[in-house]
């Protein structure tokens, strides 16, 4: 088939490239704008983009695909299908009606349950056990269309949403090429989804990340698992703000009737910083300053002293968090 492929993010590369070594004509590839990204601002291009330009395809980067004449420039490629994959634009009614194969959509999570622009995160601060990929018909709704083909995969303890997008990237890939050859040979049955059992993933800020030490110990780990790489979870040491970036819940001692109240730093070693949290402690493994690279706990404390009965918090009008 004709294929026009959408997508941003290092998630979609992997199927992108499948696409690109298979049987398909890609026709052109949608990525977003140019962005300014790291500390001097420059202009960086999308992985995608990166990686089209490095196959030899088109690109095109709208800002937009509402105004008539980017559909039109759309239609003209004369897709048979359009692929997307984390593209990050709405495709309206009018774009969703050019190919006449329709539009599939990559979607990291088990539809219905996690719609929405951050499923794995939402997977991680759930504490799911297993999450997967769904290849979608793309309808009017925000991932509400028929399911092609989905494949499940275990969430590991230690996942982070890192490691389990790139999992789920490499899986999205072999999905959506039998996806492909099954439309090609129409031998899939698109099945509707289960509306009763559909949750969201609403877009995650960075304000998200602020730790709240009257939680669970085991929910604050899942947050720090969930916000690695971005925005990374984080507190405050008086006004100063601290990344927290690997921490590991540990149970409270049962000798300890009366624990300090959250937000505590119990003990602070080598092994590990304790803070005592609404229910168990959180042993914080990785930091990292404001201006400073991260860190393991023994160099931390080389340079920061943080000792039993310091208090961590949310720092007073500071919620926002490290740049």
């Amino acid at each position: 088939m004709v294929v026009v492929f959408a997508g941003t993010p290092e998630f979609a590369v992997p199927s992108l490239r499948m696409l690109a070594g298979g049987p398909h004509r890609i026709a052109a590839v949608y990525t977003r704008a140019d962005r300014p990204a790291g500390r001097g601002r420059r202009m960086a291009a999308s992985p995608v983009k990166a990686a089209a330009l490095e196959l030899g395809l088109p690109v095109e980067q709208p800002e937009s695909l509402r105004a008539p004449a980017a559909r039109d420039r759309l239609a003209a490629h004369r897709p048979e299908i359009l692929v997307t994959a984390a593209y990050g634009l709405i495709l309206p009614p009018e774009v969703l009606a050019i190919p006449p194969s329709g539009c599939i959509n990559v979607h990291a999570s088990l539809l219905p349950r996690w719609r929405g622009a951050a499923p794995v995160q939402h997977a991680l601060l759930a504490g799911d056990s297993e999450t997967g990929t769904t290849i979608m018909r793309m309808d009017d709704g925000i991932d509400t269309g028929e399911i092609l083909l989905a494949r499940a995969c275990p969430i590991h303890r230690d996942d982070t949403a890192g490691s389990l997008t790139d999992r789920l990237a490499r899986i999205g890939a072999e999905v959506l090429g039998e996806a492909m050859a099954g439309l090609a040979m129409g031998r899939i049955t698109p099945r509707p989804q289960d509306e009763s059992a559909a949750t969201l993933a609403p877009r995650i800020r960075k304000s998200d990340a602020l730790l709240d030490w009257s939680g669970d110990a085991r929910n604050l780990e899942r947050r720090v698992r969930a916000f690695d790489p971005w925005p990374a979870a984080f507190t405050f040491v008086g006004e100063e703000p601290l990344r927290i970036l690997r921490a590991e819940a540990v149970a409270e001692p049962d000798s300890d009737p009366d624990p300090p109240p959250p937000g505590t730093v119990v003990r602070a070693g080598t092994a590990g910083i304790e803070v005592q949290a609404g229910m168990g402690r959180l042993r914080m493994l990785r930091l990292q300053r404001p201006g400073k690279r991260p860190m393991d706990v023994r160099e931390f404390l080389n340079g920061r002293r943080l000792e039993p009965g310091n208090r961590l918090g949310n720092g007073p009008g500071r919620a926002r968090g490290p740049e």
